[in-house]
């Protein structure tokens, strides 16, 4: 309980001191993501996405004092952990029915000659590489950094260390949502390619 008022205390300072108390506050309840893989079934990394999620909503709720204090540091945080994994299960309903709903190829691409599927498919293709240019462009500079170091091969760790990021879990935070931001600004698009 002590702990949890010097977390408190901590994540209520200016920018600079609240990132120690963030990772203190990240450390302290990681073991929910072990529990949103056996309570939810979810995967490693969607149990680890929503307790991100649930870890910024509640790190602003904090500094922004809208948290009252009625319960525990820890019951709060799960109970929007819990929401969020809940939310991430019907994400990943949603993503799978929209799969199984997907445009079949034209049967006109079966009916032409190899060379010429090829040329077609190759067309697509670039079409697709184009749309996804376009849509980086529109992210912002640093998730688009940092999505093109991690296609380059580049670790968590080795973005850490080159962006100057906290920690290697924080960059994969900010990946995953990055891919979550650059997936709703291509949704419409991709329903069409």
């Amino acid at each position: 309980m002590e702990k949890d008022r010097e977390i408190l205390a901590g994540l209520q300072t200016g920018p600079g001191e609240r990132a120690f108390w963030e990772l203190q506050f990240y450390r302290r309840y990681e073991y929910f993501i072990g529990q949103g893989c056996r309570k939810y079934r979810l995967s490693t990394e969607d149990s680890f996405s929503a307790y991100s999620d649930a870890l910024l909503s509640a790190i602003q709720n904090i500094a922004g004092g809208r948290f009252d204090g009625s319960c525990s540091l820890k019951t709060y945080l799960f109970k929007i952990f819990s929401n969020k994994c809940i939310d991430q299960i019907r994400k990943n309903a949603m993503n799978k029915a929209t799969v199984h709903h997907s445009v079949a190829s034209p049967e006109l691409l079966t009916q032409l000659s190899d060379k010429a599927r090829s040329a077609v498919e190759l067309l697509i293709h670039r079409n697709k590489i184009e749309t996804l240019r376009e849509y980086m462009g529109k992210l912002g500079e640093k998730c688009r950094e940092l999505l093109l170091h991690f296609e380059d091969g580049f670790s968590d760790k080795d973005i850490a260390e080159k962006m100057d990021y906290n920690s290697p879990a924080v960059v994969k935070t900010t990946r995953l949502r990055c891919i979550e931001r650059l997936r709703e600004l291509m949704k419409d698009t991709l329903k069409t390619i």
